[in-house]
């Protein structure tokens, strides 16, 4: 058996060392000035109660596409889409000539604790669909869902296929109990209905607690740890100041819809084994026969590549690609290399179609 030496006075220097740094690396950090909410000029177009679809200004000439709409995941904020100017996956789109519309769902409050799937789904983003299929004179759009804004997107375009051109999902989750979903695990003995029934709407921070646990060290100490190295970066702390703001901004999360994600999604994993119904409607994912791109991350935590790749065998679409992309949930939007690679593989895409 190997045996560690450890030198104590040693290590009580290092720590003593690390410390410091950390003391003048949080008293940079409170100097720090980092905006969020996203970078780049848009407006308000249409509204449906706290739902609301904004549309992004050009930045180039026009690709003669059918415009994107955006839909995010209801459990963090959409500005991960456009964090900062050199670290937005919109502005990558805007640079190719894309019309681009994001739907920002707002934060529920204990009036919405009743909201259901169906309102999320037909309500909220039929409703921005349908006001940008209106106002830009076209019969269908390309629509661009991101982790459980894809598995909303992909409800939608089951139910309503004619609404929706060409789909893109981003690290969407399909296959809900694939061995590597950790968080699934966790959720599958949950009573939720209860949880709901005492809680009304469920706390953004739990959410938050339970994603930081599914990698505790990386997503606690570690990224720490780092910022002593940074002291001497603004650039590098506003950064990472930026991106801890995005994580606590987490809605509460409505009651109704959430108990029936998790108990229809997570539990039942009705999307891969079917009978999944949203308010009157049926959601059978081969009626979506459009052309579809998958990408997914190959690192990542939350939506292992095993839950996203059952998508193209379970679609009636004959035009399917997948897509790698090597990194992490959180790197596919803000990594440097992303910055190029996605709006580029995106923009082609959809140019071909």
């Amino acid at each position: 058996m190997t045996h560690l030496a450890i030198d104590p006075a040693r290590a009580a220097q290092e720590m003593a060392e690390f410390s410091g740094r950390m003391t003048v690396a949080m008293q940079a950090l409170a100097a720090v000035e980092a905006d969020t909410g996203g970078c780049t000029p848009r407006d308000a177009v249409h509204q449906i109660e706290k739902t609301v679809l904004y549309h992004y200004r050009p930045q180039a000439r026009g690709a003669g596409l059918p415009p994107v709409v955006i839909c995010y995941a209801l459990v963090n904020r959409p500005w991960m889409m456009d964090l900062q100017p050199d670290r937005s996956l919109i502005r990558g789109l805007l640079a190719r000539g894309l019309d681009v519309y994001l739907i920002e769902w707002g934060y529920p409050d204990r009036a919405d604790r009743f909201l259901e799937l169906d309102d999320y789904v037909r309500r909220y983003l039929g409703g921005c669909i349908d006001h940008v299929r209106r106002t830009q004179g076209v019969a269908s759009v390309n629509l661009l869902g991101v982790c459980q804004g894809g598995t909303l997107s992909l409800c939608h375009a089951a139910m309503f296929p004619e609404r929706v051109r060409n789909l893109i999902t981003m690290v969407t989750p399909v296959d809900f109990q694939t061995p590597e979903n950790l968080l699934s695990k966790w959720v599958r003995g949950m009573d939720v209905d209860r949880m709901v029934e005492v809680l009304g709407n469920f706390p953004g921070e739990l959410l938050n607690a339970a994603f930081q646990l599914l990698m505790p060290l990386r997503l606690g100490s570690q990224k720490y740890a780092g910022v002593a190295d940074s002291i001497d970066d603004p650039a590098a702390l506003a950064n990472f100041l930026r991106m801890e703001k995005w994580i606590a901004d987490s809605p509460d999360q409505a009651g109704a819809a959430f108990a029936q994600f998790i108990r229809w999604f997570f539990q039942e994993n009705r999307l891969v084994r079917g009978g999944l119904e949203i308010g009157a409607g049926r959601v059978e994912l081969r009626n979506i026969a459009c052309p579809l791109l998958n990408i997914y991350a190959s690192q990542d935590h939350l939506v292992p590549r095993s839950a996203s790749l059952p998508l193209a065998k379970l679609v009636g679409s004959r035009d399917c690609t997948d897509f790698e992309f090597d990194g992490g949930h959180i790197g596919i939007y803000v990594s440097r290399r992303a910055q190029d690679l996605l709006p580029r593989t995106i923009s082609a895409w959809l140019a071909r179609r």
